[in-house]
Protein backbone atom coordinates (compact mmCIF):
# COMPACT_ATOMS: atom_id res chain seq x y z
CA UNK A 1 0.00 0.00 0.00
CA UNK A 2 1.37 3.43 -0.95
CA UNK A 3 1.65 6.42 1.34
CA UNK A 4 -1.20 8.08 -0.61
CA UNK A 5 -3.44 5.04 -0.07
CA UNK A 6 -2.76 5.13 3.68
CA UNK A 7 -3.90 8.72 4.06
CA UNK A 8 -7.53 9.52 4.80
CA UNK A 9 -9.44 10.38 1.66
CA UNK A 10 -10.40 14.01 1.02
CA UNK A 11 -14.18 14.24 0.62
CA UNK A 12 -15.35 17.31 -1.30
CA UNK A 13 -18.98 18.28 -1.77
CA UNK A 14 -20.02 20.71 -4.51
CA UNK A 15 -23.51 22.18 -4.15
CA UNK A 16 -25.81 22.18 -7.19
CA UNK A 17 -28.81 24.45 -7.65
CA UNK A 18 -30.97 25.55 -10.55
CA UNK A 19 -29.49 28.38 -12.63
CA UNK A 20 -25.96 28.09 -11.27
CA UNK A 21 -23.17 29.23 -13.59
CA UNK A 22 -21.59 26.04 -14.87
CA UNK A 23 -17.99 27.32 -15.10
CA UNK A 24 -18.15 28.29 -11.41
CA UNK A 25 -18.59 24.58 -10.78
CA UNK A 26 -16.87 22.78 -13.64
CA UNK A 27 -13.61 24.75 -13.52
CA UNK A 28 -12.94 23.79 -9.88
CA UNK A 29 -14.34 20.29 -10.46
CA UNK A 30 -11.71 19.64 -13.14
CA UNK A 31 -8.99 20.43 -10.59
CA UNK A 32 -10.62 18.71 -7.60
CA UNK A 33 -11.23 15.52 -9.56
CA UNK A 34 -7.50 15.28 -10.36
CA UNK A 35 -6.39 15.53 -6.72
CA UNK A 36 -4.94 12.30 -5.32
CA UNK A 37 -7.01 10.29 -2.86
CA UNK A 38 -10.05 12.53 -3.29
CA UNK A 39 -13.79 11.85 -3.67
CA UNK A 40 -16.00 14.57 -5.15
CA UNK A 41 -19.76 14.61 -4.54
CA UNK A 42 -22.24 16.74 -6.50
CA UNK A 43 -24.93 17.52 -3.95
CA UNK A 44 -28.52 18.61 -4.66
CA UNK A 45 -32.09 18.30 -3.39
CA UNK A 46 -32.62 15.14 -5.44
CA UNK A 47 -30.87 13.16 -8.17
CA UNK A 48 -32.68 14.80 -11.08
CA UNK A 49 -30.58 16.76 -13.60
CA UNK A 50 -29.91 20.36 -12.57
CA UNK A 51 -30.14 22.96 -15.34
CA UNK A 52 -27.58 25.77 -15.28
CA UNK A 53 -28.19 29.38 -16.25
CA UNK A 54 -27.06 28.69 -19.85
CA UNK A 55 -28.95 25.45 -20.35
CA UNK A 56 -26.31 22.83 -19.56
CA UNK A 57 -27.60 20.06 -17.29
CA UNK A 58 -25.50 18.47 -14.56
CA UNK A 59 -26.34 15.22 -12.78
CA UNK A 60 -26.08 15.17 -8.97
CA UNK A 61 -24.47 12.19 -7.27
CA UNK A 62 -25.97 12.53 -3.77
CA UNK A 63 -28.76 14.41 -2.02
CA UNK A 64 -28.44 16.90 0.82
CA UNK A 65 -30.06 14.35 3.12
CA UNK A 66 -27.78 11.47 2.17
CA UNK A 67 -24.48 13.35 1.83
CA UNK A 68 -21.75 12.12 4.19
CA UNK A 69 -19.68 14.48 6.30
CA UNK A 70 -17.48 16.52 3.99
CA UNK A 71 -13.94 17.74 4.45
CA UNK A 72 -14.51 20.52 1.94
CA UNK A 73 -17.77 22.34 1.21
CA UNK A 74 -17.94 24.21 -2.10
CA UNK A 75 -20.68 26.56 -3.35
CA UNK A 76 -20.73 27.99 -6.89
CA UNK A 77 -22.57 31.13 -7.91
CA UNK A 78 -24.97 32.12 -10.65
CA UNK A 79 -28.31 33.87 -11.13
CA UNK A 80 -30.06 31.23 -9.03
CA UNK A 81 -27.98 32.10 -5.99
CA UNK A 82 -30.47 34.53 -4.44
CA UNK A 83 -33.14 31.79 -4.38
CA UNK A 84 -30.70 29.48 -2.60
CA UNK A 85 -30.12 32.18 0.03
CA UNK A 86 -33.75 31.56 1.08
CA UNK A 87 -33.59 27.77 0.78
CA UNK A 88 -33.61 26.47 4.34
CA UNK A 89 -32.71 22.95 3.23
CA UNK A 90 -29.50 24.17 1.61
CA UNK A 91 -28.67 26.58 4.44
CA UNK A 92 -29.23 23.89 7.07
CA UNK A 93 -27.02 21.52 5.07
CA UNK A 94 -24.22 24.10 4.94
CA UNK A 95 -24.44 24.84 8.67
CA UNK A 96 -24.48 21.14 9.52
CA UNK A 97 -21.53 20.37 7.27
CA UNK A 98 -19.59 23.41 8.53
CA UNK A 99 -19.46 21.91 12.03
CA UNK A 100 -17.25 19.04 10.80
CA UNK A 101 -15.69 20.34 7.59
CA UNK A 102 -12.09 21.46 7.36
CA UNK A 103 -12.78 24.11 4.73
CA UNK A 104 -15.66 26.23 3.48
CA UNK A 105 -15.17 27.41 -0.08
CA UNK A 106 -16.95 29.19 -2.91
CA UNK A 107 -16.56 30.87 -6.27
CA UNK A 108 -18.39 33.94 -7.56
CA UNK A 109 -21.69 34.66 -5.77
CA UNK A 110 -21.49 31.35 -3.97
CA UNK A 111 -19.91 33.33 -1.13
CA UNK A 112 -23.25 35.10 -0.66
CA UNK A 113 -24.84 31.71 -0.01
CA UNK A 114 -22.20 30.91 2.62
CA UNK A 115 -22.91 34.33 4.09
CA UNK A 116 -26.66 33.68 4.14
CA UNK A 117 -25.96 30.56 6.20
CA UNK A 118 -24.16 32.77 8.74
CA UNK A 119 -20.77 31.23 7.96
CA UNK A 120 -18.81 34.32 6.90
CA UNK A 121 -19.26 36.66 9.86
CA UNK A 122 -15.98 38.49 10.42
CA UNK A 123 -14.29 36.63 7.54
CA UNK A 124 -12.52 38.20 4.57
CA UNK A 125 -14.15 36.98 1.37
CA UNK A 126 -14.48 37.79 -2.30
CA UNK A 127 -17.21 37.49 -4.90
CA UNK A 128 -18.05 38.54 -8.46
CA UNK A 129 -17.20 42.23 -8.85
CA UNK A 130 -20.84 43.18 -9.46
CA UNK A 131 -21.94 41.62 -6.16
CA UNK A 132 -18.97 41.89 -3.80
CA UNK A 133 -20.41 44.82 -1.83
CA UNK A 134 -23.35 42.65 -0.70
CA UNK A 135 -20.99 40.53 1.40
CA UNK A 136 -20.86 43.28 4.02
CA UNK A 137 -24.63 42.96 4.56
CA UNK A 138 -24.00 39.35 5.59
CA UNK A 139 -21.22 40.12 8.06
CA UNK A 140 -18.25 39.35 5.81
CA UNK A 141 -15.37 41.67 4.94
CA UNK A 142 -15.47 42.26 1.16
CA UNK A 143 -11.99 41.80 -0.29
CA UNK A 144 -11.32 42.55 -3.95
CA UNK A 145 -8.77 39.83 -4.69
CA UNK A 146 -8.98 36.94 -7.12
CA UNK A 147 -8.62 34.34 -4.36
CA UNK A 148 -9.01 35.12 -0.67
CA UNK A 149 -7.90 32.79 2.13
CA UNK A 150 -9.05 33.56 5.67
CA UNK A 151 -8.42 30.62 7.97
CA UNK A 152 -10.56 27.74 6.76
CA UNK A 153 -12.59 29.94 4.38
CA UNK A 154 -11.32 30.10 0.78
CA UNK A 155 -13.28 32.14 -1.77
CA UNK A 156 -12.77 32.91 -5.44
CA UNK A 157 -13.96 35.94 -7.39
CA UNK A 158 -16.08 35.79 -10.54
CA UNK A 159 -16.64 32.76 -12.79
CA UNK A 160 -13.29 32.14 -14.56
CA UNK A 161 -11.37 32.74 -11.33
CA UNK A 162 -12.64 29.31 -10.24
CA UNK A 163 -9.62 27.61 -11.81
CA UNK A 164 -7.24 29.98 -10.00
CA UNK A 165 -9.15 29.31 -6.79
CA UNK A 166 -9.03 25.55 -7.25
CA UNK A 167 -5.29 25.46 -7.97
CA UNK A 168 -4.60 27.66 -4.95
CA UNK A 169 -6.75 25.35 -2.87
CA UNK A 170 -5.07 22.24 -4.31
CA UNK A 171 -1.77 23.63 -3.04
CA UNK A 172 -3.31 24.05 0.41
CA UNK A 173 -4.56 20.46 0.45
CA UNK A 174 -1.72 18.62 -1.28
CA UNK A 175 1.18 21.03 -1.68
CA UNK A 176 2.53 23.16 -4.50
CA UNK A 177 4.01 20.31 -6.53
CA UNK A 178 0.67 18.52 -6.88
CA UNK A 179 -1.10 21.78 -7.72
CA UNK A 180 1.45 22.67 -10.37
CA UNK A 181 1.29 19.20 -11.90
CA UNK A 182 -2.50 19.51 -12.19
CA UNK A 183 -2.09 22.94 -13.74
CA UNK A 184 0.25 21.42 -16.31
CA UNK A 185 -2.09 18.50 -16.97
CA UNK A 186 -4.96 20.84 -17.83
CA UNK A 187 -2.55 23.20 -19.64
CA UNK A 188 -3.77 26.18 -17.69
CA UNK A 189 -1.46 28.93 -18.90
CA UNK A 190 -3.77 31.89 -19.56
CA UNK A 191 -3.05 34.19 -22.45
CA UNK A 192 -6.36 36.04 -22.93
CA UNK A 193 -6.91 38.35 -25.88
CA UNK A 194 -8.22 41.10 -23.58
CA UNK A 195 -8.08 42.12 -19.93
CA UNK A 196 -11.17 41.05 -17.99
CA UNK A 197 -11.25 42.95 -14.72
CA UNK A 198 -13.22 46.15 -14.08
CA UNK A 199 -10.00 47.96 -13.18
CA UNK A 200 -8.48 47.16 -16.58
CA UNK A 201 -11.26 48.14 -18.99
CA UNK A 202 -12.86 51.49 -19.93
CA UNK A 203 -15.35 52.90 -17.44
CA UNK A 204 -18.10 52.91 -20.07
CA UNK A 205 -17.68 49.15 -20.52
CA UNK A 206 -18.05 48.60 -16.78
CA UNK A 207 -21.16 50.78 -16.81
CA UNK A 208 -22.64 48.86 -19.74
CA UNK A 209 -22.13 45.49 -18.03
CA UNK A 210 -23.59 46.85 -14.79
CA UNK A 211 -26.61 48.17 -16.67
CA UNK A 212 -27.29 44.79 -18.28
CA UNK A 213 -27.20 43.13 -14.87
CA UNK A 214 -29.04 45.86 -12.96
CA UNK A 215 -32.21 43.86 -12.37
CA UNK A 216 -30.29 40.86 -11.04
CA UNK A 217 -28.11 43.11 -8.88
CA UNK A 218 -31.19 44.76 -7.38
CA UNK A 219 -32.67 41.37 -6.52
CA UNK A 220 -29.40 40.26 -4.93
CA UNK A 221 -29.16 43.46 -2.91
CA UNK A 222 -32.71 43.07 -1.62
CA UNK A 223 -32.14 39.48 -0.54
CA UNK A 224 -28.76 40.27 1.06
CA UNK A 225 -30.20 43.16 3.09
CA UNK A 226 -33.18 41.12 4.26
CA UNK A 227 -31.00 38.20 5.33
CA UNK A 228 -28.48 40.58 6.88
CA UNK A 229 -31.25 41.87 9.14
CA UNK A 230 -32.27 38.28 9.94
CA UNK A 231 -28.67 37.44 10.89
CA UNK A 232 -28.43 40.53 13.08
CA UNK A 233 -25.72 42.08 10.94
CA UNK A 234 -27.95 44.95 9.82
CA UNK A 235 -30.39 46.82 12.05
CA UNK A 236 -34.07 45.92 11.70
CA UNK A 237 -36.33 48.11 9.58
Amino acid sequence: MTQTDQRRQHVIGMVLFRRLTQLDLTGPFEVFARLPNTRVHLVAHDLEPVETDRGLTILPTVTFGDCPQLDVVFVPGGPGQQDVMDDETVLAFLRRQARGAQYLTSVCTGSLVLGAAGLLKGKRATCHWTAIDFLADLGAIPTSERVVVDGNVVTGAGVASGIDFALRFAAILEGETVAREIQLQIEYDPDPPFRGSPAAVPAEMVAAVRARGAQLAAARAQVARRIGRKLGVLPPD
